[in-house]
């Protein structure tokens, strides 16, 4: 008995995912760390920045995305790149950024995310997005990152796992933020905004500790966003 189907031929950006991942997913010894993250004082940060200036239209992923890259600098052990002989472990956080496009993914590099402002890369990400969907991005956008974000939170996804985008050495991806009941250490329960990280970590270049203090570095900007400015 026959089935029907739709036939999808292969496109060249979609044939050069699957190398890539297949690639990495197989060659890299990928370790992974989770961390829930509360967000309520970052939401509260952003609102008070749209508010006063309504065209910035900041969102948590650009809140992230420069988090992140203050965390990189604290723990320059995820910042960096393998080689065949080396690690490079780089001065400024070039962070690539996943972007769907039609039949696949984008990855454009917000440059030096860690000497920017919050205004400034959400500007930055909006471009390369609108460019990223007509195909008007160049190579050297594209290339050159040191570490990654993927964020399906806007999509209901709480938590996920993400494959390392060679040569880099760390992937974070971000899920959706949701009212969570959380207790501090006392025992004593409240509600909380969280929201779950995944960190996926080449083992050959990093051991567990230097990603840990990540994550903790990722929380206390979080927390702190005033370190964000």
């Amino acid at each position: 008995m026959s089935r029907s189907f739709t036939e999808v031929p292969l496109t060249p950006l979609r044939k050069a995912i699957a190398a890539r991942m297949t690639y990495a997913n197989q060659t890299i010894p990928h370790f992974r760390l989770v961390a829930n993250i509360e967000v309520d004082a970052l939401l509260r940060w952003r609102a008070a920045i749209n508010e006063a200036n309504p065209v910035a239209k900041i969102s948590v992923n650009d809140c992230f995305i420069k988090a992140v890259a203050v965390s990189l600098i604290d723990t320059p052990a995820l910042n960096a790149q393998m080689t065949e002989t080396a690690i490079h472990r780089f001065h400024s956080a070039d962070i690539s950024v996943v972007i769907a496009v039609e039949g696949g993914l984008a990855t454009p590099v917000v440059r030096g995310a860690d000497v920017k402002s919050v205004v400034s890369i959400s500007a930055e990400v909006r471009d390369f997005a609108e460019r990223a969907g007509r195909n008007a991005l160049k190579m050297s956008e594209i290339s050159g990152g040191s570490f990654s974000i993927s964020n399906l939170g806007g999509y209901g996804v709480e938590q996920f796992d993400a494959i390392i985008n060679p040569p880099q050495c760390a992937i974070l991806a971000i899920g959706s933020a949701s009212p969570r009941v959380v207790a501090d250490r006392s025992g004593k329960t409240q509600i909380a905004t969280m929201l779950t990280c995944t960190l996926s970590v080449d083992h050959r270049a990093v051991d567990g500790v230097e990603a840990s203090k990540f994550l903790q570095s990722l929380r206390g900007a979080v927390s702190d966003p005033d370190r964000l400015r």
